[in-house]
């Protein structure tokens, strides 16, 4: 089957935006998915901030004292790296290459200019083997 007589999706969701790690995506829905992920981590390190007693001396601040101070941190940043996994796979699809480069995220340091890059790449043209054009993906067939 040509990839131009696939059914597709033209019209997804939020939900997959934001979940789903199949099809493309499109540079601008990439930034607002990741600047929605990092409003939300900012919105956690304000809440962990506020929480600290303002006599606690920089040097003792850490993760773990962070992880500690809410027990739901660890399971939002969880799930927080799964949003920020699947829309760089989505990206890395829209751009040709397979959705496996995303595991470069996971890299300290790494992870930073992966995020950049994909997000100044430009869209594959046309239809490719992951979606018929940037935010969409290829149904399967019933």
């Amino acid at each position: 089957m040509a990839i131009n007589d696939r059914p597709a999706n033209l019209t997804p969701s939020v939900a997959w935006a934001l979940l789903s790690p199949i099809g493309r995506i499109s540079r601008q829905a990439y930034w607002l998915g990741m600047f929605v992920v990092w409003i939300v981590i900012l919105i956690a390190m304000n809440m962990w901030w506020g929480s600290l007693d303002p006599s606690t001396p920089l040097s003792e601040v850490d993760i773990n004292g962070f992880a500690e101070s809410n027990p739901l941190f660890p399971l939002l940043f969880f799930a927080l790296q799964w949003v920020e996994l699947a829309l760089v796979i989505k990206r890395c699809q829209d751009i040709g290459v397979t959705g496996f480069v995303a595991l470069l995220i996971l890299v300290p340091l790494v992870n930073v200019i992966t995020v950049l890059v994909l997000g100044f790449i430009r869209s594959v043209p046309g239809p490719n083997r992951y979606g018929p054009e940037p935010n969409s993906y290829y149904r399967r067939k019933a």
